[in-house]
């Protein structure tokens, strides 16, 4: 027992400490983005503008296509066949080579020369005073030696911005292992802060570990790198001059690790080659190509020198443009950041009554403002109904004097964690017990992508269950991506015991979604005067996924009201039957759309209600439920098993359309049987009836393991399934929720 008490002590040390870390990491990572923003803007800026110059700089074609084959022994030789008197050559990070001197008719020579022939490319190029001014800006803000100083802090920054965000995602990921996996879209800025910032990590920490590394090296906090030659002595006979070409040192030099070569002055014994490479410095006899000094650079020279190659993107166009990239996105991460931070912070709740007043005390927990969302609709309706009702943040949970009821909503961050308004709260219950007793309600929120779903409100309601003064109104509710019919589920659940009238049509509670796609009507039917129905065929954009099953959701009023079709897929197309009701929001909106008119609206996956492969199908419904059959038949593999039962009221030129097209698949094998039961005409039955007819052979069917499909009217629906539960009790012997729980029934009404 004492064991297992240490081990509960344990997890909740770990846990308290893990939101501590969690917090410090969130708010270090905020407080570095302030401090150095404005400086990080201006560098980002700069950086970009100097990466394209970098990008620029290649561009002349001054470097030979075998640059990196070519030898000194090779184009020494040649060099000064070309030139009477080099005075020095210079390799720079393009791999253009500079050469200094004199040519054969005395003229002054500073271009860029072919190593090969020796051939004048190009003058020197020049940077414009546009990104000289930029260099300079970006270096040291004009101000010297303190502006460096400046830029070497914030590139620190930088590095410990980067850090504490990879830290974030991990957290938030779970692991080092998961880092790339899905992202959980919420809204634009949260997304694509996260997903660019996991692909630019590594260019950005590059960029902030080496400018600090510069920046560091400037200062001279590292041991100063003295380049101290042995003493030469030279000889006081001039030795004979052999072929350079035949140098054995030459030979083993590729132009390309050289950086700087200066020939000596004259023909004299006690001048030489001086030669500065890529990692080291060398002193070579002029007259036999002789070793005289040899001095290796040291390792913080060569992590300077990589650093500004890292730094500037100098050596390569590929990472000069991945530098460039990453300055701009070091932009949109600022941008996105505070947009973030914004968003956090913009849980702007009103009140018209005080704490000590109110009966109904709603508490939010939210990381991002989306639960807030669903919280204050409550809450608005509960004013507007005269209840006195009291909205606040977690943190703010206090004595409650005359509360009746304590509903809590709240997201769950990370590992389980409290949204960052909610990181006390499971303190300040212990801190403020309340004085009378209070129904609670739990509402979470969450994702089921992610491991922990909802766990810190499974934390809350465990927590105020253990109150003495706290009675439970309602089961712990959780809602999957801010759904808004699961959360209905919960309006009308608390609502019928409150006894409070609460809206519980989901489009009061759902958020208008952006970036909705453009459509246009194809092809339509007139509305009939018997069935009141008609027929849509809509074009979406070409990239857009759907198929027969889904939902088309418009919004006809422009707003947060949402309206919801099944639809089927028709060579590629979205077709609709539609029953027009009048007074009805969208379907009278959908009836004003003529040919060719284009509206806005989103399709919207509906898996479970898709058509099972390699099963039988029933598919049974009525009115405009047809519709999704129509589509899973025309898309269906030949010689399946799938009956279709159907019901209208009367016999229209619509439903004679479909009468074609079903004689149709049945010819082509995709449909097996179909049956329609006319309420007002004809058969003088319903669609139950012609289940009851079947009842032998649909009872067979499901024993078989067969897939029931119904869609129409949830009047309908209800009488179906009970229809259905009789035949399964009477012939099979079990209640048709046997084969419900096996998932042999998919619905999908209204």
């Amino acid at each position: 027992m004492e064991k297992d008490i240490s081990n509960i002590l344990d997890l909740v040390k770990y846990n308290h400490k893990l939101r501590m870390t969690l917090s410090i990491w969130r708010y270090a990572h905020l407080a570095l983005a302030l401090i150095s923003s404005l400086f990080l803007v201006m560098a980002s800026v700069t950086g970009a503008i100097l990466a394209i110059d970098a990008i620029q700089e290649k561009m002349p074609p001054y470097r030979v296509a075998n640059f990196d084959e070519i030898t000194l022994a090779q184009a020494i030789p040649v060099l000064k066949g070309k030139f009477s008197e080099i005075s020095e050559i210079d390799v720079d990070h393009n791999g253009f080579v500079l050469l200094k001197g004199f040519d054969e008719d005395g003229n002054d020579v500073d271009a860029y020369v072919d190593p090969n022939n020796g051939k004048v490319l190009g003058k020197q190029i020049e940077k414009s005073a546009f990104v000289e001014w930029n260099i300079a800006l970006h270096r040291s803000l004009f101000l010297k030696e303190t502006g460096r100083l400046i830029m070497g802090v914030v590139s620190f920054l930088l590095l410990l911005i980067a850090i504490s965000g990879m830290a974030l995602v991990i957290q938030r990921q779970r692991s080092l292992a998961k880092f790339f996996t899905k992202v959980i879209r919420e809204y634009f800025a949260q997304y694509y802060h996260v997903i660019t910032g996991r692909i630019i990590l590594i260019p950005v920490l590059i960029i902030a570990l080496t400018g600090t590394y510069l920046s560091m090296a400037r200062f001279q906090l590292f041991p100063e790198h003295q380049i101290e030659h042995k003493e030469i002595v030279a000889s006081d006979e001039v030795p004979e001059q052999n072929k350079i070409a035949d140098f054995t040192l030459f030979k083993s030099i590729k132009l390309a690790d050289v950086k700087k070569i200066a020939f000596p002055f004259a023909e004299d014994p006690e001048e030489y080659y001086n030669l500065k490479l890529n990692n080291r410095e060398l002193i070579v006899n002029q007259f036999n190509g002789e070793l005289l000094s040899e001095v290796k650079y040291s390792k913080t020279l060569l992590l300077e020198n990589l650093s500004l190659d890292l730094h500037t993107g100098r050596t390569n166009i590929i990472w000069a443009v991945v530098l460039g990239i990453a300055c701009l996105n070091i932009l949109f991460f600022i941008y996105s950041g505070f947009a973030i931070t914004l968003k956090r912070r913009a849980t702007k709740i009103k009140n018209k009554h005080q704490t000590k007043d109110a009966e109904f005390i709603l508490l939010v927990g939210t990381e991002n403002g989306s639960t807030l969302r669903f919280a204050n609709a409550i809450h608005e309706q509960l004013n507007a109904q005269g209840k006195v009702s009291y909205l606040a943040q977690l943190n703010q949970y206090n004595v409650f004097p005359k509360a009746k009821h304590l509903i809590v909503f709240t997201s769950t961050y990370g590992l389980g964690d409290p949204p960052s308004n909610g990181n006390r709260f499971l303190q300040l219950i212990d801190k403020f017990p309340q004085k009378d007793q209070i129904n609670f309600s739990v509402v979470g929120f969450g994702s089921h992508a992610y491991p922990d779903f909802c766990e810190f409100a499974k934390q809350v309601d465990a927590k105020l269950a253990e109150q003495n003064w706290a009675k439970r109104f309602t089961t712990l509710h959780t809602v999957d991506d801010k759904s808004a019919p699961q959360f209905v589920a919960w309006v009308k659940n608390w609502s019928e015991k409150a006894e409070v009238e609460l809206a519980t049509t989901p489009a009061l509670y759902a958020k208008k979604p952006k970036g909705l796609q453009k459509m246009m009507v194809l092809d339509r039917t007139e509305v009939h005067e018997d069935e009141q129905t008609f027929l849509l065929t809509i074009r979406t954009p070409a990239r857009t996924k759907f198929t027969s099953g889904d939902l088309l959701a418009i919004y006809p009023a422009d707003d947060n009201r949402e309206r919801l079709y099944s639809v089927a897929k028709c060579n590629g197309n979205v077709q609709l039957v539609i029953k027009l009701h009048q007074p009805g929001l969208g379907s009278e909106y959908l009836n004003n759309l003529k040919i060719g008119d284009v509206f806005k609206a989103r399709m919207v996956a509906n898996a479970s209600f898709h058509q099972p492969k390699n099963k039988a199908v029933v598919m049974i419904g009525n009115g405009t439920g047809i519709a999704p059959f129509l589509g899973m038949i025309a898309q269906g593999a030949k010689n399946s098993d799938r009956r279709l039962y159907i019901g209208f009221r009367k016999e229209t030129d619509v439903i004679k359309q479909h009468q074609l097209f079903l004689d149709q698949q049945i010819q082509n094998h995709k449909l097996q049987s179909y049956q329609i039961a006319f309420s007002r005409e004809q058969n003088h039955c319903y669609v139950m009836d012609l289940i009851r007819n079947d009842a032998q052979q649909l009872a067979q069917l499901l024993k078989e393991g067969a897939m029931v499909m119904i869609c129409g009217s949830l009047l309908m629906q209800q009488d179906v399934e009970k229809v259905l539960n009789e035949i399964c009790l009477e012939i099979n012997g079990k209640a048709l929720s046997f084969y419900t729980e096996k998932g042999q029934l998919l619905t999908d009404c209204y």
